[in-house]
């Protein structure tokens, strides 16, 4: 695999797997991540398989992931129904 570095190629990410949640819908519309040997994570839009990587640190993913379930991010979606 080649250095890394935002906005390459994801399809240049050869032997990544990529992770899209379970509550991605059936139009494919989700945000997807995959774990880098050097213990990055890349992330694409799976619309765009092919598409631009962007490349964060474990611990930029950590606080993203942190402040999201902490619903500091709750204003930028929608009020959803609960079941």
């Amino acid at each position: 695999m080649r250095r890394t570095h935002n906005g390459m190629a994801a399809e240049d990410l050869a032997g990544v797997v990529w992770q899209k949640s379970r509550h991605s819908n059936a139009n494919g519309t989700c945000v997807e991540f995959a774990a880098l040997p050097d213990g990055d994570v890349a992330v694409r839009n799976s619309r765009y398989p092919d598409g631009p990587a962007l490349i964060y640190t474990r611990a930029e993913i950590e606080s993203m992931i942190i402040g999201v379930k902490a619903g500091e991010f709750d204003h930028l979606m929608p009020l959803v129904p609960g079941p």
